[in-house]
Protein backbone atom coordinates (compact mmCIF):
# COMPACT_ATOMS: atom_id res chain seq x y z
CA UNK A 1 0.00 0.00 0.00
CA UNK A 2 1.44 3.74 -0.99
CA UNK A 3 1.72 6.19 1.52
CA UNK A 4 0.76 9.47 0.81
CA UNK A 5 2.77 12.37 2.37
CA UNK A 6 0.25 15.44 3.33
CA UNK A 7 1.17 18.80 3.63
CA UNK A 8 0.02 20.40 6.88
CA UNK A 9 -2.98 21.63 6.52
CA UNK A 10 -3.28 25.79 6.22
CA UNK A 11 -4.80 27.52 8.50
CA UNK A 12 -4.92 31.54 8.94
CA UNK A 13 -2.27 33.50 10.36
CA UNK A 14 -4.42 34.41 13.63
CA UNK A 15 -5.43 30.88 14.39
CA UNK A 16 -1.50 29.79 15.14
CA UNK A 17 -1.37 32.72 17.42
CA UNK A 18 -3.86 31.03 19.63
CA UNK A 19 -3.05 28.90 22.07
CA UNK A 20 -5.50 26.14 23.24
CA UNK A 21 -7.17 26.09 27.11
CA UNK A 22 -6.00 24.03 29.16
CA UNK A 23 -8.14 23.03 31.76
CA UNK A 24 -6.93 21.20 35.36
CA UNK A 25 -6.58 17.73 35.36
CA UNK A 26 -9.51 16.11 35.51
CA UNK A 27 -8.83 13.62 39.18
CA UNK A 28 -9.37 10.47 36.73
CA UNK A 29 -6.12 11.13 34.77
CA UNK A 30 -4.17 11.24 37.69
CA UNK A 31 -5.25 8.40 38.82
CA UNK A 32 -4.31 6.99 36.06
CA UNK A 33 -1.18 8.58 35.57
CA UNK A 34 -0.09 8.17 38.84
CA UNK A 35 -1.70 5.12 40.54
CA UNK A 36 -2.85 7.43 43.15
CA UNK A 37 -6.13 6.38 44.29
CA UNK A 38 -7.44 9.33 46.86
CA UNK A 39 -7.28 12.13 44.83
CA UNK A 40 -8.45 16.23 45.56
CA UNK A 41 -9.16 18.60 42.78
CA UNK A 42 -8.58 22.06 43.68
CA UNK A 43 -7.66 23.69 40.16
CA UNK A 44 -10.78 24.45 38.71
CA UNK A 45 -12.93 26.68 41.35
CA UNK A 46 -15.66 23.91 41.50
CA UNK A 47 -17.95 23.48 44.03
CA UNK A 48 -16.74 20.61 46.37
CA UNK A 49 -20.69 20.13 47.80
CA UNK A 50 -21.27 18.77 44.10
CA UNK A 51 -24.95 19.80 42.54
CA UNK A 52 -27.72 21.12 44.10
CA UNK A 53 -30.16 18.14 45.05
CA UNK A 54 -33.03 19.53 43.83
CA UNK A 55 -30.90 20.19 40.74
CA UNK A 56 -30.24 16.27 40.60
CA UNK A 57 -34.04 15.37 40.62
CA UNK A 58 -34.82 17.91 37.92
CA UNK A 59 -32.19 15.60 35.45
CA UNK A 60 -33.25 12.50 36.47
CA UNK A 61 -36.84 13.63 35.59
CA UNK A 62 -35.48 14.34 32.12
CA UNK A 63 -33.42 11.53 31.34
CA UNK A 64 -36.57 9.75 29.36
CA UNK A 65 -36.99 12.61 27.46
CA UNK A 66 -32.97 13.22 25.76
CA UNK A 67 -34.46 12.32 22.47
CA UNK A 68 -36.60 15.62 22.10
CA UNK A 69 -34.38 18.83 21.45
CA UNK A 70 -34.27 21.29 24.32
CA UNK A 71 -36.06 24.50 24.31
CA UNK A 72 -34.22 26.98 22.05
CA UNK A 73 -35.46 30.41 23.77
CA UNK A 74 -35.01 28.79 27.38
CA UNK A 75 -38.01 30.03 28.16
CA UNK A 76 -38.74 28.50 32.03
CA UNK A 77 -35.15 29.65 32.77
CA UNK A 78 -35.51 32.93 30.84
CA UNK A 79 -38.53 33.58 32.82
CA UNK A 80 -37.30 32.41 36.54
CA UNK A 81 -33.84 34.36 35.85
CA UNK A 82 -35.60 37.32 34.85
CA UNK A 83 -37.83 37.66 38.29
CA UNK A 84 -34.80 37.05 39.82
CA UNK A 85 -33.04 39.49 38.55
CA UNK A 86 -36.06 42.37 37.95
CA UNK A 87 -35.04 42.63 34.33
CA UNK A 88 -36.72 42.30 30.85
CA UNK A 89 -36.65 38.61 29.78
CA UNK A 90 -35.01 40.06 26.31
CA UNK A 91 -32.59 41.03 28.50
CA UNK A 92 -31.01 37.67 28.94
CA UNK A 93 -28.84 35.60 26.07
CA UNK A 94 -27.90 31.83 27.58
CA UNK A 95 -24.73 30.14 26.23
CA UNK A 96 -22.89 26.56 26.67
CA UNK A 97 -21.13 28.12 29.92
CA UNK A 98 -20.84 32.01 29.81
CA UNK A 99 -17.37 31.60 27.92
CA UNK A 100 -19.65 31.07 25.17
CA UNK A 101 -21.22 34.65 25.83
CA UNK A 102 -17.59 35.58 25.64
CA UNK A 103 -16.98 34.03 22.11
CA UNK A 104 -20.47 35.37 21.14
CA UNK A 105 -19.30 39.18 22.14
CA UNK A 106 -16.30 38.89 20.28
CA UNK A 107 -17.99 36.98 17.09
CA UNK A 108 -20.27 39.76 17.09
CA UNK A 109 -18.80 42.75 17.93
CA UNK A 110 -15.16 42.65 16.79
CA UNK A 111 -13.88 43.92 13.33
CA UNK A 112 -10.59 44.72 11.91
CA UNK A 113 -9.22 47.93 13.66
CA UNK A 114 -10.67 47.61 16.55
CA UNK A 115 -9.02 46.31 20.05
CA UNK A 116 -10.19 44.50 23.38
CA UNK A 117 -8.67 45.59 26.68
CA UNK A 118 -8.50 43.57 29.59
CA UNK A 119 -6.66 43.68 33.23
CA UNK A 120 -3.91 41.32 33.72
CA UNK A 121 -3.46 38.72 34.92
CA UNK A 122 -7.53 37.57 34.08
CA UNK A 123 -9.50 34.96 32.56
CA UNK A 124 -7.80 33.66 29.43
CA UNK A 125 -11.00 33.90 27.34
CA UNK A 126 -10.72 37.41 26.94
CA UNK A 127 -7.35 37.56 24.83
CA UNK A 128 -8.76 34.39 23.11
CA UNK A 129 -11.74 36.53 21.86
CA UNK A 130 -9.63 38.83 20.37
CA UNK A 131 -7.38 36.82 17.96
CA UNK A 132 -10.46 34.60 16.98
CA UNK A 133 -11.47 38.06 15.32
CA UNK A 134 -8.16 39.50 13.98
CA UNK A 135 -7.99 42.10 17.01
CA UNK A 136 -5.39 43.23 18.95
CA UNK A 137 -5.80 42.56 22.82
CA UNK A 138 -4.32 45.29 25.23
CA UNK A 139 -3.53 44.04 28.33
CA UNK A 140 -3.25 46.66 31.63
CA UNK A 141 -0.78 45.20 34.43
CA UNK A 142 -2.73 44.64 38.09
CA UNK A 143 -1.38 47.05 40.50
CA UNK A 144 1.22 45.46 42.65
CA UNK A 145 -1.65 43.85 45.35
CA UNK A 146 -2.67 42.62 42.37
CA UNK A 147 -5.97 44.48 41.92
CA UNK A 148 -7.26 45.99 38.18
CA UNK A 149 -6.21 49.07 37.34
CA UNK A 150 -9.25 51.23 36.88
CA UNK A 151 -6.81 54.05 36.20
CA UNK A 152 -4.53 52.89 34.05
CA UNK A 153 -7.14 51.18 31.69
CA UNK A 154 -8.67 54.42 31.28
CA UNK A 155 -5.32 55.71 30.00
CA UNK A 156 -4.82 52.87 27.45
CA UNK A 157 -8.76 53.37 26.03
CA UNK A 158 -8.51 54.76 22.53
CA UNK A 159 -11.43 55.34 19.58
CA UNK A 160 -10.07 51.37 18.65
CA UNK A 161 -11.69 50.10 21.90
CA UNK A 162 -14.47 48.16 21.25
CA UNK A 163 -14.36 45.65 24.28
CA UNK A 164 -13.33 46.18 27.63
CA UNK A 165 -13.52 42.95 29.91
CA UNK A 166 -13.49 43.12 33.57
CA UNK A 167 -13.59 39.80 35.91
CA UNK A 168 -15.44 40.59 39.08
CA UNK A 169 -13.69 39.05 40.96
CA UNK A 170 -11.06 38.94 39.36
CA UNK A 171 -9.20 35.42 37.68
CA UNK A 172 -7.09 34.10 39.15
CA UNK A 173 -6.61 36.78 42.24
CA UNK A 174 -9.83 36.72 43.87
CA UNK A 175 -10.07 40.69 44.42
CA UNK A 176 -13.00 42.40 43.78
CA UNK A 177 -13.90 46.02 42.51
CA UNK A 178 -15.75 48.43 44.78
CA UNK A 179 -19.17 50.27 43.53
CA UNK A 180 -17.42 53.61 43.61
CA UNK A 181 -14.50 53.05 41.97
CA UNK A 182 -16.86 50.84 39.54
CA UNK A 183 -19.29 54.05 38.72
CA UNK A 184 -16.98 56.06 37.76
CA UNK A 185 -15.43 54.07 35.02
CA UNK A 186 -18.14 53.39 34.19
CA UNK A 187 -19.41 56.74 33.47
CA UNK A 188 -16.11 57.59 31.98
CA UNK A 189 -16.97 55.04 28.88
CA UNK A 190 -16.84 56.31 25.65
CA UNK A 191 -20.22 55.77 23.68
CA UNK A 192 -18.49 53.21 21.35
CA UNK A 193 -17.03 50.92 23.83
CA UNK A 194 -18.90 48.10 25.56
CA UNK A 195 -18.21 46.95 28.97
CA UNK A 196 -18.09 43.01 29.96
CA UNK A 197 -18.23 42.37 33.82
CA UNK A 198 -17.66 38.48 33.97
CA UNK A 199 -19.09 38.17 37.54
CA UNK A 200 -18.87 34.43 37.65
CA UNK A 201 -18.20 34.29 40.96
CA UNK A 202 -21.05 36.77 41.87
CA UNK A 203 -22.31 34.46 44.36
CA UNK A 204 -19.59 35.05 46.82
CA UNK A 205 -19.11 38.53 46.64
CA UNK A 206 -22.69 39.60 46.16
CA UNK A 207 -23.38 40.00 49.87
CA UNK A 208 -20.19 42.88 50.58
CA UNK A 209 -22.39 45.66 50.82
CA UNK A 210 -19.55 47.56 48.58
CA UNK A 211 -19.57 45.11 45.45
CA UNK A 212 -21.70 46.73 42.32
CA UNK A 213 -25.19 46.33 41.48
CA UNK A 214 -23.70 45.90 37.87
CA UNK A 215 -27.28 45.20 36.88
CA UNK A 216 -28.61 48.80 37.57
CA UNK A 217 -26.33 49.88 34.76
CA UNK A 218 -27.76 47.65 32.24
CA UNK A 219 -31.43 49.04 33.03
CA UNK A 220 -30.26 52.47 33.04
CA UNK A 221 -29.44 51.50 29.16
CA UNK A 222 -25.51 51.35 30.01
CA UNK A 223 -23.54 49.51 27.01
CA UNK A 224 -22.59 46.91 29.89
CA UNK A 225 -22.56 43.09 29.78
CA UNK A 226 -22.98 40.72 32.76
CA UNK A 227 -21.89 37.88 32.52
CA UNK A 228 -22.58 34.84 34.97
CA UNK A 229 -22.95 31.31 35.30
CA UNK A 230 -24.49 28.39 37.01
CA UNK A 231 -20.48 26.45 37.20
CA UNK A 232 -19.87 27.60 40.38
CA UNK A 233 -21.63 28.47 43.24
CA UNK A 234 -24.44 26.56 42.08
CA UNK A 235 -22.46 23.41 41.18
CA UNK A 236 -23.49 23.07 37.68
CA UNK A 237 -20.28 23.35 35.87
CA UNK A 238 -20.21 19.72 34.26
CA UNK A 239 -23.67 20.96 32.36
CA UNK A 240 -22.33 24.58 31.13
CA UNK A 241 -24.85 26.87 31.32
CA UNK A 242 -24.15 30.56 31.44
CA UNK A 243 -25.95 33.75 30.88
CA UNK A 244 -25.06 37.55 29.83
CA UNK A 245 -27.30 40.42 31.09
CA UNK A 246 -27.31 43.43 28.76
CA UNK A 247 -29.80 45.93 26.91
CA UNK A 248 -32.36 43.78 24.65
CA UNK A 249 -31.13 46.32 21.65
CA UNK A 250 -27.51 44.70 22.50
CA UNK A 251 -29.05 41.33 23.33
CA UNK A 252 -30.78 40.71 19.82
CA UNK A 253 -27.47 40.68 18.23
CA UNK A 254 -26.27 37.73 20.02
CA UNK A 255 -29.30 36.05 19.18
CA UNK A 256 -27.80 35.95 15.85
CA UNK A 257 -25.02 34.46 16.42
CA UNK A 258 -26.00 31.94 18.88
CA UNK A 259 -25.52 28.49 17.63
CA UNK A 260 -29.28 27.04 17.95
CA UNK A 261 -29.78 24.67 20.80
CA UNK A 262 -26.48 25.59 22.67
CA UNK A 263 -27.61 25.32 26.17
CA UNK A 264 -29.09 21.25 26.67
CA UNK A 265 -32.57 20.22 28.04
CA UNK A 266 -30.93 19.48 31.77
CA UNK A 267 -28.81 22.11 31.81
CA UNK A 268 -31.96 24.54 31.73
CA UNK A 269 -33.79 22.34 33.89
CA UNK A 270 -30.85 21.60 36.07
CA UNK A 271 -30.40 25.78 36.32
CA UNK A 272 -33.96 26.40 37.15
CA UNK A 273 -34.26 24.31 40.07
CA UNK A 274 -30.66 25.22 41.68
CA UNK A 275 -32.19 28.75 41.01
CA UNK A 276 -34.30 28.00 43.82
CA UNK A 277 -32.67 25.80 45.93
CA UNK A 278 -31.42 28.76 48.31
CA UNK A 279 -31.00 26.48 51.27
CA UNK A 280 -28.14 24.62 49.25
CA UNK A 281 -26.34 28.31 47.66
CA UNK A 282 -26.43 29.39 51.69
CA UNK A 283 -24.37 26.32 52.21
CA UNK A 284 -22.03 26.47 49.73
CA UNK A 285 -21.25 30.10 50.71
CA UNK A 286 -20.93 29.42 54.36
CA UNK A 287 -18.51 26.37 53.59
CA UNK A 288 -16.69 28.91 51.17
CA UNK A 289 -16.62 31.51 53.89
CA UNK A 290 -14.92 28.92 56.60
CA UNK A 291 -12.70 27.31 53.82
CA UNK A 292 -11.52 30.80 53.13
CA UNK A 293 -10.37 31.61 56.71
CA UNK A 294 -9.56 28.02 57.32
CA UNK A 295 -6.87 28.12 54.70
CA UNK A 296 -6.07 32.06 55.02
CA UNK A 297 -4.85 31.62 58.63
CA UNK A 298 -2.85 28.40 58.08
CA UNK A 299 -1.18 30.35 55.43
CA UNK A 300 -0.29 32.78 57.69
CA UNK A 301 1.59 30.63 60.20
CA UNK A 302 3.31 29.39 57.54
CA UNK A 303 4.64 33.00 56.37
CA UNK A 304 3.39 32.74 53.07
CA UNK A 305 1.43 35.70 51.03
CA UNK A 306 -1.62 35.36 49.57
CA UNK A 307 -4.44 37.77 48.21
CA UNK A 308 -7.72 37.74 50.61
CA UNK A 309 -10.60 36.31 48.24
CA UNK A 310 -14.16 37.39 47.26
CA UNK A 311 -14.12 34.04 44.68
CA UNK A 312 -14.20 30.82 46.18
CA UNK A 313 -10.14 30.13 45.55
CA UNK A 314 -7.01 31.48 47.19
CA UNK A 315 -3.93 33.30 44.87
CA UNK A 316 -0.93 31.74 46.81
CA UNK A 317 2.99 33.13 46.47
CA UNK A 318 4.64 29.47 47.58
CA UNK A 319 7.63 31.52 47.39
CA UNK A 320 9.70 29.11 44.52
CA UNK A 321 8.42 27.72 41.36
CA UNK A 322 4.61 27.69 41.14
CA UNK A 323 4.87 25.00 38.38
CA UNK A 324 7.22 23.01 40.55
CA UNK A 325 5.05 23.37 43.53
CA UNK A 326 2.13 22.12 41.70
CA UNK A 327 3.78 19.76 40.20
CA UNK A 328 4.91 18.11 43.45
CA UNK A 329 1.63 18.92 45.24
CA UNK A 330 -0.06 16.18 42.42
CA UNK A 331 2.33 13.90 43.07
CA UNK A 332 0.69 13.69 46.55
CA UNK A 333 -2.88 13.55 45.14
CA UNK A 334 -3.57 17.09 45.51
CA UNK A 335 -4.15 18.80 41.84
CA UNK A 336 -4.00 22.95 41.93
CA UNK A 337 -3.66 25.58 39.07
CA UNK A 338 -0.39 27.00 37.87
CA UNK A 339 -0.24 28.62 34.77
CA UNK A 340 2.07 31.22 33.28
CA UNK A 341 -1.00 33.30 32.54
CA UNK A 342 -1.12 34.31 36.32
CA UNK A 343 2.08 36.40 35.28
CA UNK A 344 3.74 35.47 38.91
CA UNK A 345 5.87 32.31 38.58
CA UNK A 346 5.74 31.96 42.39
CA UNK A 347 2.19 31.67 42.80
CA UNK A 348 -0.32 29.22 42.21
CA UNK A 349 -4.22 28.97 42.59
CA UNK A 350 -6.40 27.08 44.89
CA UNK A 351 -9.74 25.92 44.51
CA UNK A 352 -11.50 26.26 48.72
CA UNK A 353 -12.68 22.83 49.08
CA UNK A 354 -14.70 20.81 51.83
CA UNK A 355 -13.00 21.35 55.39
CA UNK A 356 -11.19 17.51 54.99
CA UNK A 357 -10.18 18.79 51.69
CA UNK A 358 -8.53 21.97 52.85
CA UNK A 359 -6.93 19.99 55.16
CA UNK A 360 -4.85 17.41 52.75
CA UNK A 361 -3.76 20.42 50.77
CA UNK A 362 -2.13 22.15 53.65
CA UNK A 363 -0.83 19.46 54.74
CA UNK A 364 0.33 18.02 51.59
CA UNK A 365 1.74 21.80 51.34
CA UNK A 366 3.70 22.08 54.18
CA UNK A 367 5.14 18.68 53.20
CA UNK A 368 6.49 19.92 49.84
CA UNK A 369 7.93 23.60 51.80
CA UNK A 370 9.89 21.21 54.25
CA UNK A 371 11.25 19.41 51.39
CA UNK A 372 12.39 22.54 49.12
CA UNK A 373 13.57 24.06 52.58
CA UNK A 374 15.66 20.69 52.52
CA UNK A 375 17.05 21.44 48.92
Amino acid sequence: MTSVSSAPPEVAENIMRLQAYVPGKPAEEVQRELGIASIVKLASNENPLGPSPKAQEAVRLLLSRMNIYPDGSAHELRTALAKSLDVDPACLVFGNGSDDIIHLLGVTFLEPGDTVLQSDPSFVRYEAAAILNQVECVEVTCTPSWECDLDAMMAKMDASTRLVFLANPNNPTGTAIKSAELQRFVEALPQRVILVLDEAYYEYARDFDWYPNAVKWVNEGRNVVILRTFSKAYGLAGLRVGYGIMRPEVAQWLERTREPFNVNMLAQAAAVAALNDTEFLALTLNTNRQGLAMIGDALVALGLEYVPSYGNFLFINVGFDGKTAAEMLLKMGVIVRYSPHFKGPTWIRVTVGTADENERFLESLKEVLAAVAKG
